[in-house]
């Protein structure tokens, strides 16, 4: 794929120390993705995608090595600079959602607009409504999460990570809490916001996720042991579609 990198990652380390030993949880790593790519991170327990994915998203910071996310450099930067960052250029997908229980759906999306310290966004219920349209849930904007199914919470979470206009979206583990066929609306949902060109990172444990993908990188003790394109990518619309309508209705 042509054009500058988003994400440049050179040597990057991370160490923790425990019990006084220093444990080495990436040793070496180098990446690029570049933008509009859809890229799927395996791995056993322990390989060292989270740790990776704390990186990318600027929750951690590496002990060594060069960080580019859009040509700027993360390393050295401050917690508060770093805070901006994540504000302006990453949305975040969680296995758990993390929506407020006692907060409405438009009200969750609106969330990061909050924190914004630069004024991009003067109408921000506006923005919250757009981007739960975006994802399907123009009727749900007033509903609390316990009132939501699970892939329509989901959905409310991949709003939320999209109202700030992200450069690249990082999911981590987004259909751990689903149902085969609402995981396969989940991706039939990433993969349409990725023919619009938006770049998709996926930590997974799933075959059929990484299927849904552009791109599989697998890691293993630390270090990227295999990252190849998805010579035979399913799609997920298609897929969902041949499980036959829904036993009982989905919400």
């Amino acid at each position: 794929m042509e054009g500058a990198p988003l994400i440049e990652l050179r040597g990057i380390t991370r160490d923790y120390v425990l019990g006084g030993d220093r444990v080495p949880a990436l040793r070496g790593v180098d990446l690029v993705v570049r933008r509009g790519e859809m890229v799927a991170i395996m791995g056993a327990s322990g390989s060292g995608k989270s740790t990776l994915m704390n990186v990318l998203g600027c929750l951690d910071r590496p002990t060594s090595g060069t960080y580019l996310l859009d040509g700027v450099p993360v390393e050295g930067r401050s917690d508060d600079a770093l805070a901006d960052l994540r504000n302006q250029r990453l949305g975040f997908i969680f296995q758990g959602f993390n929506l407020l229980a006692r907060t409405s759906a438009v009200e969750n999306v609106e969330l990061p607009l909050l924190y914004d310290r630069r004024g991009r966004f003067p109408d921000p219920r506006a923005r919250a409504r757009a981007a739960l349209e975006r994802v399907g849930l123009a009727g749900r904007l007033q509903h609390h999460p316990d009132a939501l199914s699970g892939g329509q919470q989901q959905r409310v979470a991949i709003a939320r990570a999209l109202v700030t206009e992200p450069s690249v979206l990082l999911a981590d583990e987004p259909t751990g809490n689903l149902d085969s066929r609402t995981s396969l609306e989940i991706m039939a949902l990433f993969q349409g916001l990725n023919d619009q060109g938006i770049t998709l990172l996926i930590v997974t444990h799933e075959d059929e996720v990484a299927a849904c993908c552009r791109r599989k990188v697998v890691m293993l003790d630390g270090r990227i042991v295999s990252d190849q394109p998805v010579e035979e990518r399913i799609g997920a619309e298609e897929q969902r579609e041949r499980l036959g309508p829904a036993a009982g209705g989905a919400r």
